[in-house]
């Protein structure tokens, strides 16, 4: 796969999910735009939470470790840019090491994404 069908098969729903990472809460708002963006994939709730572990997690977590970088709002086109990079390379080991510590990635932010895929199982009618 390609950076281009990369931001083709995923660069909204990237985006879309990005605010999770930022130093507020999400608002019902945010989080009515992220369902929207997400109802338009074909993804279990399952294939999004690896998602969230292998695609986003990895690159947002270093945004909030980094002391120099951008809570309020993000650079679209470099944090797409970040994005594809990491998942050009994600296959074999990395896959797998990202895999392994993804827990560690997510924690920050975790409490967030648990809202969101309530919030996505009650607008898809499946149990929580």
């Amino acid at each position: 796969m390609n950076a281009q069908q990369l931001v083709d098969e995923r660069g909204d729903l990237w985006l879309a999910l990005a605010p999770l990472w930022l130093d507020r809460e999400p608002s019902e708002r945010d989080y009515a735009r992220m369902i929207e963006v997400i109802e338009r994939y074909d993804m279990t709730l399952n294939e999004l939470e690896w998602m969230f572990r292998l695609e986003m997690a990895p690159v947002m977590s270093r945004h909030q470790l980094s002391i120099a970088s951008e809570w309020r709002q993000f650079d679209d086109y470099k944090l797409m840019k970040q994005l594809v990079n990491h998942n050009m390379r994600l296959k074999g080991w990395r896959r797998k090491s990202w895999a392994l510590f993804s827990g560690l990635t997510t924690m920050m932010v975790r409490h967030r994404w648990n809202a969101l895929m309530n919030r996505v199982a009650v607008a898809r009618g499946e149990q929580v």
